[in-house]
């Protein structure tokens, strides 16, 4: 009997086809398998096994690879994400607020999704002028502090290709690698500064941005030397409370 099947037979739930499923995740998530592989690491029988595995291809829970093994699918990672993203806006709605109230100015988080950055919180100010960005808001990663943070730590060839077409250079994004933060001023819209600092998941990977952003009347036309320090600060505080929940 499998490692697999002992931890069935000590976890069983009493919900005989849900464990079964389980197991062939288990299974799983050591590698890619071939339907005899499942079959002799889970024990199931070689129909049950096979039925389990489609049907759960069918919700995208499992898929294939090149060579038709079975592989862990992308709705994992979906809901992984949207996980994540819950505890994120849980941990970090109250540093918005604080952000807020220190610097005087509107703060938001945001999230890239593919060729965009999407803000997922706010704080914004109660009164007089101020950047507006309604949560929910897709806005472009070719201009921009919050783009700058979430394209400067990519891998080489995705930084390369976000690079066309943005109003901001490789030597700005060395910058920011460098000192920690970005600023931009009248990039995203005339008018308007900003300053961002990333926000870091496991392994250090770059998962948020968050920024302040307001009229460069207020924030000037060097917006870091007034809040890059308050707004760093509001990223570590993030960062450190998604790892204590993690």
């Amino acid at each position: 009997m499998s490692r697999l099947q002992y931890r069935y037979m000590d976890n069983s739930s009493g919900v005989g086809v849900l464990d079964k499923a389980v197991l062939v995740l288990n299974a799983l998530e050591a590698g890619p398998a071939s339907l005899a592989q499942l079959v002799q690491a889970t024990g199931l029988a070689r129909p049950t096994a096979h039925r389990l595995a489609v049907a759960l291809e069918h919700h995208r829970i499992v898929s294939r690879d090149t060579q038709g093994r079975f592989v862990l699918g992308p709705r994992l990672s979906e809901l992984s994400t949207a996980a994540g993203e819950d505890r994120l806006l849980a941990v970090a709605s109250p540093v918005l607020m604080q952000l807020r109230d220190l610097t005087g100015e509107s703060a938001q988080l945001y999230r890239r999704q593919g060729d965009e950055r999407v803000c997922v919180a706010a704080a914004e100010r109660a009164s007089g002028l101020r950047d507006t960005v309604p949560v929910g808001s897709a806005l472009p990663m070719t201009a921009g502090s919050a783009a700058q943070i979430l394209l400067a730590w990519e891998e080489p060839d995705r930084l390369h290709r976000g690079l066309r077409g943005a109003k901001f250079t490789a030597a700005t994004l060395a910058s920011v690698r460098r000192r920690g933060w970005a600023h931009s001023v009248g990039e995203r819209e005339q008018g308007v500064a900003s300053v961002s600092a990333p926000i870091r998941g496991s392994g250090g990977k770059v998962i948020a941005a968050v920024s302040v952003s307001g009229p460069i009347e207020r924030l000037t036309r060097a917006p870091g030397r007034l809040h890059a320090v308050p707004v760093m600060a509001a990223a570590e505080r993030i960062t450190e409370a998604m790892r204590r929940t993690s």
